[in-house]
């Protein structure tokens, strides 16, 4: 097997951009990850993944610098919906940082209370997961936060919106 050496690739990762550029070759889903309470606080997350069935675990990864770290490291629970592929809206709405704060930012959404937890999940999304804050992890200028799945609630034959590159796809469109 030739390994082949490439300075480039040394490079770059040093470079943020260059960085950020490279792992949006990897196409991902959309959430919305939420907190409830008094203050209750949305964001838009692209870094999330199943982690384990049993015990039923996810995980969100939030940079230290995001409003929601502090949300999420101050919360019991919170909740991760995953969008369907008409909810571009919602997830440039929850990307915005200049949007409202606490109760005001989701007048523009839809929202339902989660069953078990109230906190907010978007209606309409392809699938939402009500979590308990099970462990919370350092990684580098993120915190790795692992959930434990109390609930989910699918709606059935709902794509989920994707981003590649740095843009919003569907499905129907990534595989034209």
């Amino acid at each position: 097997m030739h390994v082949s050496s490439s300075t480039a690739l040394t490079e770059s990762v040093t470079d943020s951009a260059a960085l950020r550029h490279a792992f949006g070759a990897f196409a991902t889903g959309v959430t919305v990850v939420t907190t409830g309470g008094p203050v209750p606080h949305a964001m838009t997350a692209n870094s999330f993944t199943s982690v384990s069935l049993d015990p039923p675990l996810l995980l969100v990864c939030v940079a230290k610098s995001a409003s929601m770290h502090r949300f999420l490291g101050d919360s019991s629970f919170f909740g991760v919906s995953v969008l369907a592929a008409h909810q571009e809206t919602e997830a440039r709405h929850f990307a915005n940082r200049y949007r409202e704060t606490g109760a005001a930012q989701f007048a523009a959404v839809d929202v339902v209370p989660g069953e078990l937890t109230d906190v907010p999940l978007i209606a309409d999304a392809a699938v939402c997961f009500e979590c308990d804050l099970w462990r919370a992890y350092d990684g580098g200028d993120h915190t790795i936060f692992l959930g434990k799945v109390l609930s989910m609630r699918q709606r059935p034959g709902s794509d989920g919106l994707l981003v590649y590159r740095g843009r919003f796809a569907s499905l129907e469109q990534a595989a034209a």
